[in-house]
């Protein structure tokens, strides 16, 4: 069995964001970027897999300009076999990567897609979910838990949610998105990021897989959140009731 990995370049988790003067986005020039913390989650589930002797092959897919080949190099050095490059200059959505991932997915005829369950720069938590309509295969979201069964080729999924623990028993090929508490995703080594400079990396663009990317969405204005006001110490009881119900009004 083949597993694909979709992989996104974000910003890093541990720079602040900066929005941009003219308020059409956040700042990403002379900024540090990296892979996506769920999407590191995903690369590391479907590399136990294949160590498990469950999967023969795990191939890194991302997609925008040309700097996503370093997350994907990341990816290779994590374990990934080979990568897959989508060359996109402007910004893709979650419907367009949906499409572009099943355009890939039908040249590549993987029997498990894994994704984050989201990337920290959008939160969008939407394209597994578009991928698997599109696919009309079924899916998991929110695996905290996963277990192949190669015989019967199903995967048991434990998903997270609001009330507990949810148990999906899904037939292969499947979609599976990734949450927080999945894994713990490995460092790269040194002699396996030597090692992935000379894995192959195949590249396409949204024509050669024939799919229209015009965007569906349209940002108006990115603004920062408001700054919170300084917290203030309340001699009573009586006196925080009266603030609750007289200033924020929530009772």
């Amino acid at each position: 069995m083949k597993i694909m990995v979709a992989i996104k370049r974000v910003v890093d988790y541990a720079v602040k964001i900066r929005v941009k003067a003219d308020r059409t986005g956040v700042e990403t020039q002379n900024v540090k970027m990296s892979m996506n913390p769920f999407c590191e989650i995903a690369i590391e589930e479907a590399l136990r897999i294949k160590e498990a002797g469950l999967a023969s092959e795990v191939v890194a897919v991302s997609m925008g300009p040309a700097q996503c080949v370093d997350t994907l190099r990341t990816g290779l050095a994590m374990g990934a076999d080979r990568g897959i490059h989508v060359e996109a200059t402007a910004p893709l959505y979650p419907l367009s990567v949906a499409k572009l991932l099943k355009a890939l997915i039908e040249v590549e005829k993987p029997g498990l897609l894994l994704l984050g369950k989201q990337a920290i720069d959008d939160d969008c938590n939407q394209t597994g979910q578009m991928v698997a309509g599109l696919l009309n295969w079924p899916q998991g979201t929110f695996a905290s838990k996963v277990v192949i069964d190669k015989e019967k080729q199903a995967v048991t999924v434990d998903r997270e949610v609001d009330g507990g623990l949810e148990t999906l028993c899904l037939d292969l090929p499947a979609v599976i998105t990734t949450d927080l508490r999945l894994n713990q995703p490995r460092y790269a080594t040194l002699p396996n990021i030597m090692k992935a400079k000379s894995k192959p990396i195949k590249k396409f663009t949204p024509q050669e897989l024939n799919v229209d990317v015009k965007p569906d969405l349209e940002v108006v204005e990115v603004t920062e959140p408001p700054k919170r006001k300084a917290g203030v110490v309340l001699s009573s009881v009586d006196e925080l009731i009266d603030k609750l119900k007289n200033e924020a009004h929530v009772i």
